[in-house]
């Protein structure tokens, strides 16, 4: 049989809680609550006192928010599944760690689609700590890294070693400067979203190009992005005054 997940609930609003806790108990009888907090130093406190594997975490909450839960709480070995009403920087951040989030108000389905990838991701050992990756990113911004899902885990690769990525129905195809190419089950609009605060620009509806690997532009209706790895790639034409202005070109 396989061991119950011993979960903490830290959200401010008791409503919240409560509906979460009811869900647990109804859908999810492999989750047994453990605690419960309602600010985020309550929520440090109780998560090194009880010791919780899986922690549903809100986002914004008292004196704090969950990324200053992860900082304090880097040494305890949990897995989070973040609940949050929709804010940009948040979605975005927890994008970035292919962390496991459920959006208010709760869904019942999103709730178990989470617990099953909690649970896989502790059946395989926990490839990855996303929470970790979460808490790096934070601590150092110039040297973000992205969580790759794999069909055996998750890979982890710095932002900076991104030359490109190309887009194809469901997949993208993301080319690293080792020379290596990864192949992601994910839109290309998801890689867009993250990364365009890190000089990363959607160049065409195929290709998303890291600036900084850009060595040559060649003229033409749209353009072409001449990348560091010998790779040519299309500029849409709706797109070549954007990428003509971040190098101040005309």
């Amino acid at each position: 049989m396989t061991q119950k997940l011993r979960a903490l609930i830290a959200d401010d609003e008791s409503a919240a809680r409560e509906t979460l806790s009811n869900y647990i108990l109804r859908y999810c009888k492999n989750v047994e609550i453990i605690a419960e907090a309602k600010d985020v130093p309550e929520a440090i406190a109780k998560i090194k006192e009880h010791k919780p594997n899986l922690v549903f975490l809100d986002v914004e909450m008292p004196f704090g928010n969950a990324f200053d839960v992860l900082e304090q709480t880097a040494d305890e070995q949990y897995e989070t599944i973040f609940v949050t009403a929709y804010t940009e920087y948040a979605i975005k951040a927890l994008n970035f760690s292919a962390a496991y989030y459920i959006l208010k108000p709760l869904a019942i389905e999103e709730l178990i689609k989470a617990l099953e990838k909690v649970e896989e991701n502790i059946a395989t050992g926990g490839a990855v700590n996303h929470t970790e990756v979460i808490a790096q990113n934070l601590r150092n911004p110039e040297n973000k890294k992205l969580v790759l899902p794999t069909s055996s885990g998750f890979e982890v690769v710095q932002i900076k070693e991104i030359i490109r990525l190309s887009g194809s129905g469901n997949y993208s195809e993301i080319f690293l400067i080792d020379g290596r190419k990864k192949v992601v089950s994910k839109v290309l609009r998801h890689f867009q979203e993250i990364l365009e605060d890190c000089g990363f620009v959607r160049v065409h509806k195929s290709h998303i190009a890291n600036m900084e690997q850009v060595t040559g532009y060649h003229r033409g209706r749209g353009g072409v992005l001449a990348m560091s790895d010998g790779a040519e790639i299309e500029v849409s034409p709706n797109k070549k005054d954007e990428v003509l202005k971040y190098f101040k070109a005309e």
